[in-house]
């Protein structure tokens, strides 16, 4: 999607907004309207009308769209249809503890300002040329719903709401014993690496955000990075071995087994969106913390790879399979050099220093949003996101089978 034409634009969005929907009525169902307040969480019609409010703001409200990303913030918004949606919607300005307490609209209107925005938002997009720079604007109202969509998967999993991810992709069922990790390693020389995006050259043919525009320059020693995340069978016996804490949503139980046969489970379960199931060891081990990771990193006498080596492996090696969990790298989310914020200020700018980085996606990530050089950012103590981690091993070092 980052570089659809506005026929693709148009019925990428329309698909968007019916899945965004599709998730709202898990919630509805299940009488959850009225989430608990939490950090990780907002009120369920507060996000439906933060996306029509973000939508009309960057497209419909702006008069200076047809400059893309090189409009003047100054310039005062034209009004919204609705009245109070500055002091309700803007997430940069409505603290997030005051959206429980905002007196926001209730379903039937919200949905109203949902599907009236949408509609804006289309029309002035089938005014738009193929090439213009106004486009950023859709793509990035595209993007942004996509990571929200994401984020009711997190709440409901966190709420134990029955959900049903209706754009993800399954995680994969299985692997064979010759895709373990730590057995499939691919060794890189030694290189020169660089990461970041030319703006100039993409303006109004495709859309990046701003903290992959610049360039950073690497110099990286020869390195083994595991061609797929750590699994579960492989972080269970580092869980064995330490005794480290257990993962958000998974228990031990008792499963009855001959000793002398091989295990074909874990006696562990998962709870998925409040149903426990069965824990597939070759799965992704997933809802790990930065801290977990580099516990595991420690035992098993390996690394997390920096950023460059996570982006130089992905671009150049076949095999490197990545999508089924968000993968934590070693480095701090800083800016490239040559950095400069898009009009979406709030975006990046904000949280370089107090975040690390995640790359590739989730299975629970919206095909709109998958790209390899999108950079994802939290804080390491995170949890409840699909987080998980693969791991890297110095030229001269061995890690733990």
């Amino acid at each position: 999607m980052r570089q659809a034409e506005v026929n693709i634009l148009t019925q990428g969005l329309k698909t968007l907004r019916s899945q965004t929907l599709e998730a709202f009525a898990h919630y509805q169902r299940a009488g959850a309207l009225n989430v608990p307040l939490g950090d990780e969480f907002n009120p369920p019609l507060w996000e439906l009308g933060h996306l029509a409010w973000f939508q009309e703001y960057w497209v419909a409200r702006n008069p200076q769209r047809e400059l893309g990303v090189s409009q003047d913030l100054s310039q005062p918004r034209r009004p919204s249809v609705l009245a109070s949606a500055d002091t309700w919607y803007d997430s940069a300005k409505v603290a997030h503890e005051s959206r429980w307490s905002l007196p926001l609209l209730q379903t039937t209107d919200c949905l109203a300002y949902l599907h009236k925005t949408l509609d804006s938002t289309l029309e002035h997009l089938l005014q738009e040329r193929n090439g213009s720079p106004a486009l950023y604007f859709y793509w990035l109202a595209l993007q942004h719903e996509a990571m929200h969509l994401e984020a009711s998967a997190y709440m409901a999993q966190a709420l134990d709401i029955p959900f049903e991810a209706t754009w993800a992709q399954a995680p994969q069922a299985q692997r064979s014993a010759s895709q373990q990790t730590l057995t499939t390693m691919r060794h890189l020389k030694a290189a020169q690496w660089s990461m970041g995006t030319d703006w100039q050259t993409l303006s109004g043919q495709s859309f990046c955000f701003d903290n992959e525009v610049g360039h950073r320059q690497t110099t990286l020693e020869a390195f083994s990075i595991a061609l797929r995340p750590v699994t579960w069978a492989e972080y269970f016996k580092f869980i064995r071995a330490t005794g480290h804490r257990l993962p958000l949503y998974v228990r031990e139980i008792a499963i009855a087994q001959p000793p002398s046969s091989p295990p074909t489970t874990l006696p562990f379960e998962i709870k998925t969106f409040g149903t426990w199931q069965p824990l597939n060891p070759e799965a992704c081990a997933t809802h790990l913390a930065w801290e977990d990771a580099q516990a595991y990193c420690q035992w098993a006498h390996c690394r997390l790879p920096t950023e460059a080596e996570w982006d130089m492996a992905a671009r150049t090696q076949d095999n490197f399979a990545w999508g089924e969990v968000w993968e934590w790298t070693a480095d701090n989310f800083e800016p490239f050099e040559g950095f400069s914020p898009h009009p979406y200020v709030e975006y990046s700018a904000p949280w370089f220093g107090t975040r690390k980085v995640l790359r590739g996606a989730a299975w629970v990530t919206h095909p709109y949003l998958r790209d390899v050089h999108y950079r994802n950012f939290f804080t390491p103590d995170r949890r409840d996101i699909y987080a998980g981690f693969r791991v890297c091993i110095d030229q001269d070092s061995k890690a733990k089978g």
